[in-house]
């Protein structure tokens, strides 16, 4: 569904996608990983044909230079920053939108309760919850019931309900078999939802892997947050990596996503190496049952 080769984009001298090549098949979902900065809403806009990159880039074999048109209408995006007028009923957005992807209005009736906001019509955008917001991006980006689907950090700004909601629609779609491409710095939500995990890192891909290596299917998953002395991080993370351990540079120590009954375990190796560990932070443990309907 989605190959790109040798793909980089630069903003002036810096690199914010370097060199990047992978290839998502039909109905796979893959995630994109990395902190912020890593280069993966830059990678999803040139995918997108938004930013013009050098490389090849091409979506159920529409090349983003040549049949950018042809290509975004494969895909339904889902920003991470929505811009719907606060003052327009939700109801009315869904129909303004069907009539640009020129689709019936049943249509958007059936999309909404498919995301779980019929009934809701007549409420206005800045009445929503931001769970709300979220999954009426997500309608629009089904309307014309793309094979593709792309989402840029799609529960960053939202609570424990909105994005427990937002995730079981994502996941009824997986089982539907669209084909998912989504950025994420959740460990939970890599983990549920992905088949693969694209690890990136100061633009680069430095990584490729599965959930089902990295962490255990009945275990919490946790980002544990590790501050070691800026002269070693580089080196710690090549043997957090080589010990199997997802992890990437943010800026503020190494994040490690981890089990939550291996809390210990990156320690232990940084430990074994010689590399000593000043402080640590617990940043997140959740791992919900989005399965369910």
């Amino acid at each position: 569904m989605i190959r790109a080769e040798r793909v980089t984009m630069k903003f002036g001298r810096i690199a914010a996608v370097d060199d990047v090549s992978f290839e998502v098949a039909a109905g796979e979902s893959v995630a994109l990983w990395g902190s912020n900065g890593a280069g993966k809403t830059t990678l999803v806009r040139c995918l997108l044909g938004i930013l013009r990159a050098r490389g090849r880039i091409e979506v159920g074999g529409c090349d983003a230079r040549r049949r950018g048109k042809a290509l975004r209408s494969l895909v339904g995006y889902v920003p991470q920053e929505l811009a719907f007028h606060d003052d327009t009923r939700l109801g009315s957005a869904m129909g303004f939108f069907a009539g640009i992807r020129r689709v019936p209005a049943s249509r958007a009736r059936e999309l909404l309760a498919q995301v779980e906001l019929d009934g809701h019509e007549r409420k206005r955008v800045r009445d929503l919850s931001g769970g709300m917001k979220q999954r009426l991006a997500l309608a629009v980006a089904l309307l014309s019931d793309p094979p593709l689907i792309v989402l840029d950090e799609p529960t960053s700004n939202l609570d424990a309900a909105g994005r427990d909601a937002v995730m079981q629609s994502l996941v009824a779609l997986k089982q539907r078999g669209k084909t998912i491409l989504f950025a994420s710095h959740r460990p939970d939500e890599v983990s549920s939802l992905a088949d693969r995990v694209l690890v990136l890192e100061r633009g680069r891909l430095v990584e490729q892997t599965r959930p089902s290596l990295l962490w255990t299917d009945k275990a919490g998953v946790l980002t544990l947050r590790l501050f070691i002395d800026s002269d070693r991080e580089t080196e710690a993370v090549g043997v957090l990596r080589g010990a199997g351990h997802l992890v990437n540079l943010n800026g503020h120590g190494l994040c490690v996503a981890v089990s939550s009954d291996r809390k210990a375990e990156p320690i232990g190796v940084l430990q074994r190496s010689d590399i000593s560990v000043r402080d640590f932070q617990v940043l997140a443990d959740h791992q919900p049952d989005w399965s369910r309907s």
